[in-house]
């Protein structure tokens, strides 16, 4: 994908999101690493139902470290694979207070060290707990790197390392939740909303969902990602008119 597409892709998340963040409920550093851990192979929908029970009653690594694996399970319990995800969290609570004061470290090194913490897990908390530019690539971003052409790669390293490359300065801070809301919401994997996507034109996936009611294959027609496009202004101005 050349530079002039990659920036136009981020100019209009910008301009749809200036001030994109996460969907996970936190207050503090700490917060958002407990809760990033649970987020694995969970939805952050299941992860702050839970979160906002556990953190009423705990939410320091002390208070926490109290529960234990039995009584932190008790609060997670609906979570996937929360036994496991419960005993790296009381082990990271120890972790953090002998060698960090009880606070989420802020080198990629030391958080990658913690029990339950790897690549992924470190650069959310970089990024949105400490403001790095750092782009965490989930199944989501996977994905809409892939799909879009914004940076194919056969693996999630691969995938990270490509959107570092060409992903503009400007826009790395925010890219990371753009991307993943965008697949999350519109560039999904089993349909993807086409004709509701804001970058539908630049995007360079061959094989687009169409609007209702539009046949890929009919003659005299605009191109398909201008009538893809145009169908999603549509939607837009009809939306604001009910406004």
């Amino acid at each position: 994908m050349s530079p002039r597409k990659v920036n136009a892709i981020f100019e209009r998340f910008k301009a749809a999101n200036p001030k994109p963040t996460t969907e996970l409920e936190y207050r503090t550093p700490f917060e958002l690493l407990v809760a990033v851990i649970l987020s694995a192979q969970a939805t952050d929908k299941s992860v702050n139902l839970a979160t906002r029970k556990l953190f009423a009653d705990a939410n320091t690594p002390q208070a926490i470290l109290a529960l234990g694996v039995d009584g932190l399970s008790k609060y997670i319990r609906t979570i996937g694979l929360f036994n496991s995800k419960a005993r790296n969290i009381i082990a990271m609570c120890q972790q953090l207070i002998e060698q960090h004061g009880g606070q989420p470290p802020r080198s990629r090194e030391a958080l990658e060290a913690l029990p339950g913490v790897g690549r992924k897990t470190a650069n959310v908390i970089l990024n949105t707990a400490f403001g790095e530019p750092t782009i965490a690539v989930d199944t989501h971003i996977f994905r809409v790197a892939n799909r879009t052409g914004l940076a194919p790669g056969a693996s999630v390293r691969a995938v990270e390392d490509g959107l570092m490359k060409v992903v503009p300065a400007q826009y790395r801070r925010d890219a990371h939740h753009w991307l993943i809301l965008h697949g999350r919401y519109i560039c999904t994997a089993r349909r993807p909303k086409c004709p509701q996507c804001p970058i539908a034109d630049l995007c360079e996936y061959p094989d687009k969902t169409l609007p209702e009611g539009i046949d890929a294959g009919a003659k005299n027609h605009p191109p398909l990602s201008a009538r893809i496009r145009a169908a999603g202004k549509k939607r837009l101005a009809a939306g604001a008119r009910r406004r």
